[in-house]
């Protein structure tokens, strides 16, 4: 991947969001991939090359502020429940504006937190579609009981040292996702009825083994827009692009191709 930095205004300071460019530009929608809430760009793989070749376009990937080789959060500095509606109604359309895609036509794809993060956006904002990959609409125990037990792993034992391969400050990234996630405060967080604004073709994919959300996340998606399309695949956890990467990407491209 072709990656570099850029700098955005955002949250009342300067931010630098690592970035990088995959694929050829084409006549069809650049791809923009939104990661989870423990990813990066580098976690990806080579997800994001594959699905662009398959599909024939340009792919955008980048890592959150927090996250990867992004500016990380400030010492002390807690999100709040509204975090991901801030990611998808700021920082989005700035990072967008400040490599010239503001115009340009959109596709989102968006893996769990990033999910979330592509159906709000494309609730206030046009694109051309949406793929979303086990994302959240509500907060659900299955969610709270998988994410304390991540808390237990990054205190006792190598998580640590696995996520600092991908972020500069894994504390930041840790943290930022699992102290919002586990704030009694959030369990109220809830999505769902802004999605009624969505008019974007939006193809929802989650796994029958999930252990973050169950299939009444992408259930509630196809109820309040309706034309979704939802994969729900077999032997596949909470990341469908590393289970099942195949099956995803063939999907993806026959979701992109019937967009014309």
């Amino acid at each position: 991947m072709n990656d570099g930095l850029v700098e955005i205004d955002w949250a009342g300071r300067r931010v630098a969001i690592e970035h990088a460019w995959v694929g050829a530009a084409s006549a069809r929608p650049t791809i923009v991939f939104l990661h989870e809430g423990l990813g990066s760009v580098s976690m990806w793989r080579d997800f994001p090359q594959r699905v662009c070749a398959a599909v024939g376009c340009r792919g955008l990937v980048y890592s959150r502020p927090g996250y990867g080789r992004s500016t990380p959060r400030p010492a002390g500095e807690r999100w709040r429940s509204d975090f991901m509606h801030r990611q998808a109604f700021e920082l989005l359309p700035a990072l967008l504006h400040a490599l010239g895609l503001a115009e340009d036509r959109i596709l989102l794809l968006g893996h769990s937190d990033g999910g979330s993060i592509a159906l709000l956006h494309a609730a206030r904002f046009g694109v051309d579609g949406a793929v979303v990959m086990a994302p959240h609409l509500f907060v659900e125990d299955l969610s709270v009981r998988s994410i304390e037990a991540a808390r237990v792993a990054y205190e006792t034992t190598d998580l640590r040292s696995r996520l600092a391969r991908h972020h500069a400050d894994p504390d930041s990234a840790f943290r930022g996702w699992n102290d919002i996630w586990l704030d009694p405060a959030f369990r109220t967080w809830n999505i769902a009825e802004e999605l009624g604004s969505i008019t974007c073709p939006l193809l929802a994919i989650q796994g029958l083994d999930d252990e973050y959300g169950t299939m009444a996340q992408i259930d509630a998606i196809a109820e309040r827009v309706p034309g979704t399309r939802l994969l729900k695949l077999e032997r596949c956890g909470h990341s469908p692009h590393r289970d099942q990467p195949d099956q995803v990407i063939a999907a993806v491209r026959d979701f992109v191709a019937a967009l014309g």
